[in-house]
């Protein structure tokens, strides 16, 4: 009889312990999941804020100085398989000086005789010139859209932030690379309506 009574208080004060030990399971896998998907926007955050991996900074002004020391900027494009893209800088290099704000221009073109879309990423090299390469305006900020054969000219306005030259491990730069990427734009989902339309004998 007491073995009995001994057993059923042992099952009694474990089964707070159990239901503790799943809730602190439950709240750490749906820690997990969020963290997961917070990673992207919150490791897209980091990259802007400190130049990591060379992604460019984003500035709303000129910066009110500008240096004597120049550097040159080089221009590199690039397209991702799937989008039937001619994407090319009009000029391969520029001087500037630093704290100067400067224009460069690039053509985009369809080729394959139908409307298509993209969207560009971008980065710099060396990546350690992230935190200080500036963009005023650049095309990578909207998807671009092209009808069939259009050709585009789209422009980047940019300096480099007089900061820099207090940065000793600039103190022998003389190059930047400012490098894109357009890949396809995801196409939007017609609206359910609208594809009902679009079909024979469809009604909005």
């Amino acid at each position: 009889m007491a073995a009995t009574k001994d057993s059923r208080d042992g099952t009694e004060r474990a089964r707070p312990r159990d239901l503790l030990i799943a809730a602190a399971c439950g709240v750490f896998v749906a820690l997990m999941v969020g963290l997961s998907y917070a990673s992207v926007p919150l490791y897209t955050w980091f990259c802007r804020a400190t130049g990591f991996g060379g992604t460019t900074q984003v500035s709303t002004a000129a910066p009110g100085e500008v240096l004597a020391r120049t550097l040159t900027v080089r221009f590199d494009a690039n397209v991702l398989g799937g989008l039937p893209w001619r994407f090319e800088p009009k000029q391969n290099a520029m001087q500037v000086h630093i704290g100067e704000v400067a224009t460069a221009f690039y053509t985009i073109a369809d080729e394959s005789g139908r409307e298509t879309a993209g969207v560009a990423s971008y980065n710099v090299s060396p990546p350690t010139t992230g935190a200080y390469f500036e963009k005023i305006n650049c095309f990578c900020f909207t998807e671009q859209r092209l009808q069939p054969n259009e050709k585009r000219e789209i422009a980047v306005v940019f300096y480099v932030d007089p900061s820099l030259v207090k940065d000793a491990e600039h103190d022998g730069l003389n190059t930047i690379t400012l490098s894109y990427t357009f890949y396809p734009a995801r196409a939007p989902t017609a609206p359910v309506a609208a594809s009902a339309a679009s079909e024979p004998g469809g009604r909005l």
